[in-house]
C-alpha cells in the first residue's frame, strides 16, 4: 500500500519478520512487476524442448494475444527451424481457437495463420491408400490439430 501524502509504503508481509532481524540486515520482502513477454517464454520452451527431446514440453497461449506476442518465435524458429538447422523439435503449443466472449484478439489465435505456416502442399492419404500416415506426418514441419474428444487429445500428445 502506498501513502500518497507521505510518499511512503506499507507492506503487511514485512510485519512477519521480527524487528531485530530487520536491523541486522535481513532483506525485507519486495514485490515488483515484470512485463509479460510471451516471446521470451515461448523462446525458453522451444530451447528446453530442443535440449530435452525425451520430455513433453507444452506451451499454452491462454489467450490469442499471447500468441500474437510470440509470433516472431513461431515464424522464425518453430515453423522453419527444421529446414534451417535440420533438427526436429517436439514442442507442443496449445492455442485458443474460438471466440469465448473476450473479443477478437483475446479469444482466438487465428488458427489459419498456423495452417499457412505448414510447409507441404501434400495431403495425408485417407483409407484405402497404402501409406503409413505417421511417416507422412513426420515429413512435415508442424501439425495443426483440433482434437474433438479427450481420447483424440490423449493420443495426439502421445505422438
Amino acid at each position: 500500500m502506498f501513502y500518497q501524502d507521505t510518499d511512503g509504503y506499507y507492506n503487511p508481509i514485512n510485519q512477519v519478520i521480527p524487528e531485530e532481524l530487520i536491523k541486522s540486515g535481513t532483506r525485507r520482502f519486495i514485490a515488483s512487476n515484470s512485463h509479460l513477454s510471451e516471446f521470451a517464454v515461448l523462446g525458453y520452451e522451444l530451447g528446453y524442448a530442443q535440449t530435452h527431446p525425451n520430455t513433453l514440453t507444452l506451451w499454452e497461449a491462454q489467450f490469442g494475444d499471447f500468441a500474437n506476442g510470440a509470433q516472431v518465435i513461431i515464424d522464425q524458429f518453430i515453423s522453419s527451424g527444421e529446414a534451417k538447422w535440420n533438427v526436429k523439435n517436439g514442442l507442443v503449443m496449445l492455442l485458443p481457437h474460438g471466440y469465448d466472449g473476450q473479443g477478437p484478439e483475446h479469444s482466438s489465435c487465428r488458427t489459419e495463420r498456423y495452417l499457412l505456416l505448414c510447409d507441404q502442399d501434400e495431403f495425408v492419404p485417407g483409407d484405402g491408400v497404402n501409406y503409413d500416415n505417421k511417416d507422412i506426418l513426420k515429413q512435415h514441419n508442424m501439425q495443426v490439430v483440433n482434437p474433438s474428444t479427450a481420447a483424440n487429445y490423449f493420443h495426439l500428445l502421445r505422438t
